[in-house]
């Protein structure tokens, strides 16, 4: 079979049907969001679905702002993903630089001992943690979880990765010429790492908004509150307003497809350039 002098197998035909499947099953969920944002919680779970609603309740956008503080959660929340998204771009970046292109005694122990807690999930030592934070008065403050968070090592194996792509000659030739190791890392392999930095901004930046439980242990005061534990507020004792959840969600997730269409490229090439692709 030959479509506009191509050649169509049956094979070509049943991957491009199961990926236009897999698609479709994996945008349910957000087509259901839209549609139940504009429903009264009553008909939010109705069967079958309305996906479009006959009577959409434009008022749930209203009430969002109104119940619950709403923009305060979402300043805070930005506020916190912008800062320890910043702060994980320099601290993964230097000391993957490091890594990569300095030799320093037991530098492949370091590296590996400090990769090795990606493998140690956080609930292992979230108490430890959390007892340090209070010995340290930092419970109910922003800046507890932007010290937890501001270093990581998925971002440093991340950057390594990207960094030994890079040709060592470069960083040789700008020694001779008189650079120091802060003027490479900073004219040389940040300029030429956008790919990765752009792939790990994306991760810190989706991974940081949606957090939920370093936020519930730490802020327990309103007025410090991100939009992850704000939704929470639409659930009392006896029920819960699922139309105000739907709709908060819609807001809250804006941002994130805001950040992720902006570097999509990026993130396609950062992935592949840094040996993470399957």
């Amino acid at each position: 079979m030959r479509i506009a002098g191509r050649k169509v197998t049956v094979r070509s035909v049943a991957i491009y049907a199961i990926v236009i499947a897999v698609t479709l099953i994996m945008l349910m969920p957000f087509a259901w969001m839209l549609s139940a944002w504009l429903k009264l919680s009553r008909d939010v779970f109705a069967f079958p679905i309305e996906w479009i609603p006959s009577e959409p309740q434009w008022q749930n956008y209203v009430d969002i702002w109104t119940k619950i503080p709403l923009a305060l959660f979402i300043y805070n929340t930005s506020k916190l993903t912008i800062i320890v998204t910043l702060l994980q771009l320099l601290t993964s970046s230097f000391a993957a630089y490091a890594f990569a292109k300095l030799n320093f005694p037991y530098k492949n122990t370091l590296f590996l001992g400090y990769i090795a807690t990606i493998a140690m999930p956080w609930q292992v030592y979230m108490v430890p943690q959390f007892l340090l934070m209070r010995e340290f008065g930092l419970n109910n403050t922003h800046l507890a979880l932007i010290c937890l968070q501001a270093f990581t090592a998925f971002g440093v194996f991340l950057m390594r990765q990207f960094y030994m792509s890079i040709p060592t000659e470069l960083c040789e030739a700008a020694r001779i010429d008189g650079m120091n190791e802060y003027q490479i890392w900073a004219r040389i392999m940040l300029p030429l790492s956008k790919p990765a930095l752009s792939t790990l901004t994306i991760f810190t930046f989706v991974t940081t908004w949606n957090d939920f439980l370093g936020p519930m242990i730490y802020l327990t005061k309103t007025e410090l509150k991100t939009v992850q534990i704000g939704l929470r507020m639409f659930i009392s004792q006896y029920s819960a307003e699922y139309g105000l959840i739907m709709a908060a969600s819609v807001v809250a997730l804006i941002p994130v497809l805001v950040v992720f269409l902006s570097l999509q490229r990026f993130f396609v090439e950062g992935i592949a350039s840094t040996g993470l692709k399957g």
